[in-house]
């Protein structure tokens, strides 16, 4: 027996399930779009949309907000990180120009 047609469909757990119905609720994509980026069968999104009732709209503004929220803190977070990139470039800038003085050959 062929080990692939046994393994064929995948088993994904409830928090992966409602995790994916919120992503595509609240991201706006088509169903082919998120299921492409989560590598899953299209159909499984409106099987599980309905399974979950498409999910509360509070828990979904939560969400939004939560998602929102850790986007404000990973753009300053890429602010310092670029502003650090910068000091250090310019940094070995100074360091690698070769010396006026003579005292290094």
């Amino acid at each position: 027996m062929n080990i692939e047609t046994k393994t064929k469909h995948k088993r994904y757990d409830e928090a992966f399930k409602k995790s994916a119905v919120e992503h595509w609720l609240i991201s706006g994509q088509s169903a082919r779009q998120v299921a492409a980026e989560l590598g899953i069968n299209v159909q499984n999104l409106p099987k599980w949309k309905q399974k979950f009732k498409a999910l509360p709209a509070g828990q979904v503004a939560g969400t939004l907000e939560a998602l929102q929220a850790e986007n404000r803190r990973l753009q300053k977070e890429l602010h310092r990180v670029a502003q650090q990139r910068d000091i250090l470039k310019k940094t070995l800038g100074i360091i690698s120009e070769p010396s006026g003085t003579g005292l290094n050959g």
